[in-house]
């Protein structure tokens, strides 16, 4: 299988080397020039399976230049009991016979983006291998909150590569920032970046896009890649646990085989819910995929209108993680609903670059809304849900899990759609304590707390364990101080990286 860029003005490569790169040349993302197809067979004999049986499936089929050995190696190091604290990796928890929460946070940094991140080094260092690559990898990073600590223990100390990794330095929860800033590892640099993540985005961006430092970088055995889901090597692995899920429901009988599922994902950059359309174009049966915003609500705007407009206040939420008005992967669903029509989508991104907005065809917009659902929630409504989830279920959710739980229940509302449904669980309620407790704990058990001090009394209150990474974080000595403008951002790489 190859790669090609979508916006089409680069040569198509292995995936190996998509990895490698990251993003094009062209400044374009990587998308496979086919999606494998899967049958029924496929389903009925992951049943039995664990999850690491059903990622050799599903990655084989995209990594061609890979052998099964290589593949097998890069899952057994990923997905084990001593990075995951559930020996079902991704376990689906039934909160109805109806509604099931697919929880992917019980990897190490207590986020979705470790069932990505876990794996991406193996496949990177597998895909140096194959290629010949001598120059040491720089995984450059831009987070919203989870990414940056994921990518950060994925690539702590891992032969052959730096990581530098940038987070809006007031725009992330206390313990996202306290997992960056105490992370040890020789290799690994973090920034905190005076402006949003959009901000961080765009420099990251830029620094990828600069030839003469790219050159730079060359000229001292240095080649730069990415761990954002720009990366089909980050996103590949996403595609995975949504087809694991559905053979969850058909093994404990909850569905038959056919049966579409509704699919609900809280998003800012478009990555993870990106995966479970990647997985519903392979044969996984879909209703809708429900897209969850906060009140940075762009991306619902866009699937309702067809315009993408980013030229709109920004709002700080108690979802950081989805406080974006840039979604990086939108250009990957483009290509694909254009029918690779790569000048088009080179002709829109060229549009958001100039003017902050586009707007698709009827017939793109009419194929997004055959696919997709959205709607927002806002700060308000999440505490509210919070509330209510934990009130009805004993179920608690973070604050980016509630919004999809928000959504969801407004699709129910609106469309009467009763179907099995399946949504993305995507962080530890801890992560986000202090807004966790303030839907839960009483006022006066809340009053003069500080944030862990908030987590310890969630965690008693609820009878729920704090996950080992954020238990006692505060108490770990801070390794990264440094701050920068985004003007100043490849100024502090070449620093990081002693150029």
């Amino acid at each position: 299988m190859q790669y090609q860029s979508s916006r089409g003005n680069s040569p198509s490569v292995t995936a190996a080397q998509a990895i490698i790169n990251g993003i094009a040349p062209d400044g374009g993302l990587y998308i496979p020039d086919k999606i494998p197809s899967l049958s029924k067979e496929d389903f009925i004999n992951w049943i039995d399976l664990p999850y690491q049986g059903r990622a050799q499936t599903v990655l084989q089929q995209y990594l061609t230049d890979f052998s099964p050995a290589e593949v097998s190696d890069c899952i057994k190091a990923a997905y084990n009991q001593r990075n995951f604290d559930s020996a079902q990796i991704a376990p689906l928890i039934e909160l109805s016979p109806r509604l099931h929460m697919l929880e992917l946070w019980h990897g190490p940094t207590s986020a979705f983006k470790d069932m990505a991140l876990q794996i991406l080094p193996h496949l990177l260092t597998t895909s140096m291998k194959k290629t010949g690559e001598n120059n040491q990898i720089v995984i450059l990073v831009a987070t919203s909150g989870d990414t940056g600590k994921a990518a950060l223990e994925g690539f702590r100390d891992v032969a052959g590569t730096q990581i530098v990794v940038f987070y809006p330095a007031q725009g992330v929860s206390q313990v996202q920032r306290l997992q960056m800033v105490t992370q040890a590892g020789e290799n690994v640099n973090v920034a905190g970046v005076t402006g949003n993540f959009d901000d961080a985005q765009n420099g990251v961006k830029k620094i990828f896009g600069d030839q003469d430092f790219i050159g730079r970088l060359a000229g001292n055995n240095l080649k730069m890649s990415s761990a954002n889901s720009i990366n089909w090597g980050r996103l590949l692995p996403q595609i995975v646990y949504y087809l694991s899920a559905y053979a969850d429901l058909l093994r404990e009988g909850r569905i038959e085989y056919g049966e579409a599922v509704n699919i609900v994902v809280p998003t800012g950059n478009f990555g993870n819910i990106l995966a479970a359309f990647y997985a519903r174009q392979m044969g996984l049966p879909v209703g809708r995929l429900i897209c969850a915003a906060n009140a940075n609500n762009i991306l619902t705007d866009f699937i309702n209108s067809g315009v993408y407009d980013r030229n709109r206040p920004f709002y700080k939420t108690i979802s950081p993680s989805m406080d974006i008005l840039i979604s990086s992967n939108l250009e990957r669903l483009l290509a694909e609903v254009s029918g690779h029509d790569f000048q088009q989508v080179n002709a829109w991104m060229k549009q958001l670059s100039a003017a902050g907005r586009y707007e698709v065809s009827g017939l793109v917009r009419d194929k997004i809304q055959e696919l997709f659902w959205s709607d927002f929630g806002d700060d308000r409504q999440t505490i509210a849900t919070i509330r209510k989830t934990w009130d009805t279920y004993q179920y608690l959710a973070d604050t980016h899990t509630a919004v999809a739980l928000c959504v969801y229940d407004r699709y129910r509302e609106k469309t009467g759609d009763n179907r099995t449904t399946i949504i993305a669980s995507t962080a530890s309620p801890f992560k986000f304590g202090s807004s966790v407790a303030e839907a839960i704990l009483p006022e006066a058990i809340r009053a003069g707390k500080d944030e862990f001090s908030l987590i310890r009394f969630l965690s008693e209150w609820t009878g729920s364990e704090v996950p080992q990474g954020i238990r006692d974080l505060d108490k770990r000595p801070v390794l990264h101080d440094t701050t920068t403008s985004p003007a100043d951002m490849q100024n502090t790489v070449a620093r990081f990286l002693k150029l």
